[in-house]
């Protein structure tokens, strides 16, 4: 029997700048799901995600959203947070002068999870340990002088810590060399068997991410809606072929 779905988009629309970017999108993703979002620039996928979790630059015209049960578009970013949505950003931000340990503490006191100083510390350590990252990074500003890799690393670190019940992965494997691919899925991995209805929408190009991962869901995006859904099989197929014929179809 399937769960019912702990995200529901339904026939979405969104615009950035007054120009219709997402037109007509729809998916359900249920609660242990792995979604995956492939399609050409400029389709459409990061101005999704960027919706979703209610990027001010981004305007939602048209469709309707819920989270958890919740209309998610009457939320503004942070009480999507705060119900369990994350999003991991292709360029993250740097924050100088916020230090890592202090931002993610404060992150998971703003969800209301009850860890002790020495209980957090204790799982930033175990977290840090599991992505082979320095100790050190505890300390460092976040993302402030790191490096494209570490910086995608540490959107993982934050993933592992808040365990979201949905996260958003803007091409989180975008700039990793192959070492930093595998911790960075490995991590994604780990998460997923830890906490079983954790679920994700992972937007990517990288057929090698994705042959670790395992996606259940594979959709392909094109001119703002999604135009096939498949299986693991369909990533195979547009490793051969890529998105030609999807762009053909529609001239």
């Amino acid at each position: 029997m399937l769960r019912r779905p702990l995200l529901s988009v339904h026939a979405l629309h969104v615009s950035v700048a007054g120009k219709e970017v997402v037109r007509g999108f729809s998916l359900d993703v249920r609660p242990g799901e792995l979604h995956v979002i492939m399609g050409p620039n400029g389709a459409g996928k990061s101005s999704l995600v960027h919706a979703l979790m209610g990027h001010p630059a981004v305007d939602v015209t048209k469709g309707t959203v819920r989270f958890s049960g919740k209309n998610l578009l009457n939320l503004p970013p942070n009480e999507r947070a705060q119900s369990g949505l994350f999003l991991a950003f292709q360029h993250p931000r740097e924050i100088a002068g916020v230090s890592i340990k202090n931002f993610l503490f404060a992150a998971l006191t703003a969800q209301k999870k009850p860890f002790t100083p020495l209980e957090f510390h204790d799982r930033l350590t175990k977290e840090m340990a599991l992505l082979k990252v320095d100790s050190a990074w505890e300390d460092r500003s976040v993302h402030h002088g790191f490096s494209g890799g570490e910086k995608k690393k540490l959107e993982i670190l934050q993933l592992l810590v808040l365990e979201p019940k949905l996260a958003l992965l803007d091409e989180t494997d975008s700039g990793l060399d192959l070492d930093a691919l595998k911790v960075v899925a490995e991590g994604l991995k780990h998460l997923r068997h830890r906490q079983p209805l954790f679920a994700a929408v992972l937007v990517t190009h990288n057929i090698r991410f994705l042959s670790i991962l395992r996606p259940d869901h594979v959709h392909v995006m094109l001119a703002g809606a999604i135009v096939e859904s498949g299986g693991p099989a369909l990533v195979h197929r547009l490793e051969q072929d890529g998105f030609a014929h999807y762009v053909s179809a529609r001239k």
